[in-house]
């Protein structure tokens, strides 16, 4: 039996989670896309805290012109500004089940640029 798009990107996500943990020193870099918006976070595994969130439904983000892999850019740089405002140069990225391609690839290189390590 096939299996779902859904049940497929869980599976992944699993194997995934299986292996890549964040701590306050180096937190997961969590990325979540929906059709519409893209999603980034700095999370504590080891206190199950959420540091910090950035999203395209943000305030400073939501009138962004451009393709959604721009904004994925812009988010990216953003989340990177705020981690290295909060003293976090390192993180472990999660790309949370998607494919290391688009819009997922776009925000991962613009954090690199922006200075966060992984």
């Amino acid at each position: 039996m096939a299996l779902t798009k859904q049940e497929r990107r869980y599976r992944i996500k699993k194997r995934i989670r299986k292996i890549v943990s964040g701590t306050a020193e180096r937190p997961r870099l969590n990325v979540f896309r929906s059709n519409k918006q893209i999603y980034a976070q700095l999370i504590d595994d080891l206190t199950g805290n959420t540091l910090m969130a950035v999203s395209s439904l943000n305030k400073d983000f939501a009138g962004a012109e451009g393709t959604k892999t721009e904004i994925a850019a812009v988010i990216g740089k953003a989340i990177a500004e705020k981690a290295l405002a909060a003293g976090i140069s390192a993180v472990v990225f999660d790309r949370n089940g998607y494919l290391y391609h688009g819009r997922v690839k776009q925000l991962a290189d613009a954090a690199r640029e922006g200075g966060l390590k992984f």
